[in-house]
């Protein structure tokens, strides 16, 4: 199934605009050249209308904040969701201030992305309001844990329903849930929070795998949970004992670059409940 997803994106190279933060772009970008894909960035209101118009899919990235990218966001978000286009929205510390969490929200509700990604803190206080928010990371309160699984899944499966989303929580186990099914993933390794904006990356990988595959959003996004773990997996694995997490933050792109779909399909570990 997903050997399929990602032969996609190979072929079909979908054009990404990414409405993100200054701290990432670059990893983004070139994270999605690796992958097939071609990226494109902005944060100026009328390109982003105009880019979005092109683009097959769209990243939203609330990471950096400012009062030219909130209204970027929206109207390219806006205008993607008039012409069909997935948009994957990563609400970066909401819940931590009043201007994030508003911001995702007012995105969340005027936008309705296809698919909403981010770590378990963010998506609790976007659902209920409520949170341990530490800045951009998950409190260990909110983690996913094998003993709250089934709690969490049933969580997800809930807000995926009342907002019309695919929603992805990241974490010790990832969730990709529609309101129906859920992929528990396993793949990953725990190098990837020692690197920054490897979330980031994930939620403008989602975007061009959704842009390739948009009849297949849960597939795709589960699909791209898989791949960004396996290359976070392979990538740590080539590390010597005289590297670390900036070493592997180069090692995790080429990795993207070399994955084929065979090494995704049978490299991808999950279970659908």
């Amino acid at each position: 199934m997903f050997e399929a997803i990602f032969e996609n994106v190979r072929q079909k190279s979908p054009l990404v605009l990414s409405v993100t933060n200054y701290v990432t772009a670059n990893d983004c970008a070139n994270l999605l050249l690796a992958c097939g894909a071609s990226p494109v960035m902005t944060d100026e209101p009328e390109d982003a209308v105009e880019l979005a118009a092109a683009c097959g899919g769209l990243h939203l990235n609330i990471g950096t904040l400012n009062q030219r990218t909130i209204p970027a966001m929206f109207a390219a978000g806006k205008r993607a969701r008039e012409l069909g286009r997935p948009v994957v929205l990563d609400p970066v510390g909401a819940g931590a201030t009043h201007l994030r969490t508003e911001t995702a929200s007012g995105l969340l509700r005027e936008v309705r992305p296809a698919v909403l990604r981010g770590n378990i803190s963010e998506i609790k206080a976007l659902a209920s309001g409520e949170s341990a928010a530490r800045g951009v990371d998950a409190d260990a309160a909110d983690q996913v844990t094998e003993d709250r699984l089934r709690e969490a899944v049933d969580f997800v499966k809930d807000f995926a329903r009342r907002t019309g989303a695919v929603i992805a929580v990241t974490g010790a186990v990832d969730l990709v849930a529609d309101g129906e099914r859920a992929f528990c993933i396993r793949n990953g390794h725990p190098i990837l929070s020692a690197i920054t904006g490897t979330g980031c990356q994930l939620s403008a990988l989602t975007a061009a795998f959704a842009a390739a595959n948009p009849d297949q959003l849960l597939e795709a996004t589960a699909a791209a949970v898989c791949a960004m773990g396996l290359c976070g997996e392979i990538a740590a694995g080539r590390l010597t004992r005289e590297e670390g997490n900036a070493s592997c933050r180069t090692y995790l792109i080429d990795a993207m670059y070399r994955l084929t779909p065979a090494d995704l399909e049978q490299g991808a570990r999950y279970e659908v409940r």
